[in-house]
């Protein structure tokens, strides 16, 4: 028994870690590591942003393995330009997260709008979107284990009553966001700048499940993130991009730092192999190949705080795939390399 309660210890400990630094005062969003292969979810300004015509791309992230059921999460995007002046695109993301029963799934639209040009040769870019969709949030009160239901003598015993009590077992809300991208789309240039901004959850949308001793709704945050870097043309077959992030939820914040370099190998093939630093809490190195009109990524994350050995030094991986119907035509971002950690 005391194997058992150590380990409902282990998995509400790390419930309070999910998408945080250090220490969870907020209700915060999941993230991913490699965050730009599902760029939507860091800026919808970044809506079409790819060298094709439209781009797939979906990520995968397991994490903390030692946890008898593994926080799982899933991203799939679909966005596409088009010769208005707009580009398009949906995402989807869903979190499952341990023995509790908790779902967490939002869904997203955006519209990005690509005419702002400026400059003597109208190589700089403003981009502007908007962003709308759904989060759902669900858990089954069945699966959790309360305090008030372990004995000291017989152990834990599902059929003793608790006192405890979800406000709400699923809700639905209504979501929105916004941003804006700058690149610089020089051709042939050394180095090419990029830096946005967005905001998410300005509707404050209010969270039903979870409601306070005096049965008031928790409001969800808003969550801003502040991103930059530079792509460098070391040679003519190879890209440096160093780049930055700022995120902050609540009293929840985050900044990742990372680099990565680009090969080109052949006609059809790019090697990418980088990693990147978040502030006081992991490293993760990354490798991917470029091949034909797919990508592939893999980065693992190596908790660097307290949190890895709560987790038994188990960390978090990802596997990311994206294809890109690439045609003969260059879009304005085949001048730049933004990051795709």
């Amino acid at each position: 028994m005391k194997n058992k309660a150590m380990k409902l210890k282990r998995f509400f400990t790390a419930c309070l870690f999910t998408t945080t630094v250090l220490q969870l005062n907020a209700q915060t969003d999941p993230h991913f590591t490699q965050n730009y292969t599902y760029p939507m979810y860091i800026n919808p300004a970044m809506t079409g942003g790819s060298d094709g015509d439209y781009r797939i791309s979906t990520v995968y992230r397991n994490q903390w393995g030692s946890i008898s059921n593994p926080f799982r999460t899933n991203g799939l995007s679909f966005d596409a330009r088009t010769n208005r002046n707009l580009a398009v695109g949906v995402n989807v993301m869903n979190q499952t997260a341990g023995d509790g029963g908790f779902s967490y799934t939002n869904a997203y639209a955006s519209v990005a709008y690509t005419g702002v040009k400026f400059g003597a040769e109208q190589n700089h870019r403003l981009v502007l979107a908007l962003q709308a969709g759904i989060i759902s949030r669900r858990v089954d009160p069945t699966k959790f284990k309360w305090g008030d239901q372990w004995n000291p003598i017989t152990g834990y015993n599902a059929n003793n009553t608790t006192s405890e009590s979800f406000n709400r077992t699923s809700a639905t809300v209504f979501d929105a966001g916004a941003g804006a991208l700058y690149y610089d789309a020089t051709p042939d240039k050394k180095t090419n700048v990029f830096a946005g901004l967005s905001i998410f959850h300005i509707t404050r949308p209010k969270d039903p499940i979870i409601a306070t001793e005096s049965n008031v709704l928790n409001t969800i945050p808003m969550r801003y993130v502040l991103h930059g870097g530079l792509s460098y043309n070391f040679s003519e077959r190879t890209s440096i991009i160093p780049h930055v992030m700022y995120m902050r939820q609540g009293t929840a914040n985050a900044t990742m730092l990372g680099v990565y370099a680009q090969v080109n190998v052949n006609e059809e093939t790019d090697f990418m192999l980088g990693g990147y630093y978040r502030y006081k809490d992991a490293v993760a190195p990354f490798v991917g190949v470029d091949w034909k009109n797919f990508i592939v990524g893999l980065s693992y994350d190596v908790n660097t705080s307290k949190l890895g050995g709560m987790t038994r030094n188990v960390n978090s991986f990802e596997l990311s795939l994206t294809y890109i119907k690439r045609s003969s035509t260059r879009s304005i971002f085949d001048f730049i390399r933004c990051a795709r950690l």
